[in-house]
C-alpha cells in the first residue's frame, strides 16, 4: 500500500500518533511519506490534528481512503468546550504499543510518549478528564517508546496520581535520560518519597502547575516539600510553576501567587486562559514575569514598564 500522512498541526512538534502509524505501516511493507499534492494516488491517508483551533487541511486529499483522527477532531464549540468521543479514533492496541518511527521527523536522540494516562481532578479547563478518564493509569513501560535515547519527553496529564507512580519514576531513573514531563506535574500530590525520586531523575527543568486559587495551602505545602527532599539533588535545577490567570482568579490573586512563588525560590510561568479575549494587563503580565531576564531585573510588577520590557 501506499500510505500519505498529514500532520494538520505543522511539523513544530511530533504527532506520536502518525509516527506510530508510520512504524505499523513499515512493519507491513507498506510505502509511508508524508503526503504529498504532487505524490499521485494513495491508498490511504491519515490526517491528524491535536488541536481544534489549527485550521483543516485545505486541499483535495487524492486517496482512496482519508482517515482523520486526534484530540482536535473531536473538539467543539468556543474553545474547544465540548468533546465528541466518536470524532477522536483511538489508535488500536497493537499500533497504540508499538515503538514509534522517530525517523518520521527525524528525530535522533529524544523519545517521546506517555506513561499514564488520565486525571482525577476534572478541572472544567481541561479535557483530559473527559477524554482519557478521571483516574491516572499506567498504560505503557517505558521501552514502549525509548530505546537508550539520551532524551525523553514525557506529555502524561498527571503522573503523580497513577498508584504505579514509583515504579514508573524508578524506570526513569534507571534509564539515566534526561528526563522533561512536559506538562505540569500536580504538586498537591507532593510526598517526601516521591520527591526523592524525583531527585535522582536527570531534569533541566522541572514543571509543576497552580491552576486554582484555592488549592493554595496544598500546593504551597507540595512545593516546600519538593524543595526540601529533592531540589538539592545533583540534576534538579530551577523549577517552574506553570501559573494559570484570566479563569477564575483575580489580578491580585495572580500577583499574590507570583510572588509568593517568587519568594520561596520558583519562577512562575503565567498561562493565559482566553489570551485573544483577555484584558491588556495579563499580556503585560505575562510578559513581564515569562521573560527571566526582565523578571531579574524587576521583580516587582508595579515597577514594570511594558513599554520598555
Amino acid at each position: 500500500m501506499k500510505i500519505g500522512l498529514i500532520d494538520v498541526d505543522g511539523h513544530n512538534y511530533p504527532n506520536l500518533a502518525l509516527m506510530k502509524l508510520s512504524a505499523y505501516h513499515k512493519t507491513q511493507g507498506d510505502n509511508v511519506e508524508w503526503y504529498s499534492v504532487f505524490g499521485g494516488q494513495y491508498d490511504r491517508v491519515y490526517m491528524s490534528k491535536v488541536f481544534d483551533f489549527t485550521p483543516d487541511y485545505q486541499y483535495y486529499v487524492n486517496a482512496d481512503e482519508v482517515v482523520k483522527g486526534g484530540t482536535g477532531y473531536a473538539l467543539h464549540g468556543a474553545g474547544g468546550d465540548t468533546y465528541r468521543q466518536h470524532d477522536d479514533k483511538p489508535l488500536p492496541d497493537y499500533i497504540e504499543h508499538i515503538m514509534p518511527d522517530y525517523t518520521l521527523y527525524d528525530i535522533k536522540n529524544t523519545a517521546y510518549g506517555f506513561l499514564t494516562r488520565g486525571c482525577p481532578r476534572g478541572c472544567d479547563f481541561c479535557i483530559v478528564g473527559k477524554k482519557e478518564g478521571k483516574k491516572s493509569v499506567k498504560v505503557a513501560e517505558l521501552r514502549e517508546f525509548w530505546n537508550g535515547q539520551r532524551n525523553i519527553v514525557l506529555n502524561d496529564p498527571n503522573i503523580l496520581a497513577c498508584n504505579e507512580r514509583e515504579d514508573l519514576l524508578l524506570q526513569l531513573i534507571e534509564s539515566k535520560a534526561n528526563v522533561d514531563f512536559n506538562q505540569g506535574l500536580d504538586a498537591r500530590l507532593m510526598t517526601p518519597d516521591t520527591a526523592r525520586l524525583l531527585g535522582e531523575i536527570k531534569i533541566k527543568e522541572i514543571h509543576f502547575a497552580w491552576d486554582r486559587y484555592p488549592d493554595k495551602d496544598k500546593v504551597l505545602q507540595g512545593l516546600q516539600i519538593y524543595a526540601t527532599f529533592a531540589r538539592k539533588k545533583p540534576h534538579t535545577h530551577i523549577a517552574i510553576v506553570y501559573t494559570l490567570v484570566n479563569y477564575d482568579t483575580t489580578f491580585e490573586q495572580d500577583l499574590e501567587r507570583i510572588y509568593t512563588l517568587r519568594d520561596m525560590g520558583y519562577w512562575a510561568y503565567v498561562m493565559i486562559y482566553d489570551k485573544k479575549h483577555c484584558a491588556k494587563q495579563y499580556r503585560h503580565l505575562a510578559r513581564w514575569c515569562n521573560n527571566r531576564i526582565i523578571f531579574a531585573k524587576c521583580p516587582d510588577f508595579k515597577d514594570y514598564n511594558h513599554k520598555l520590557g
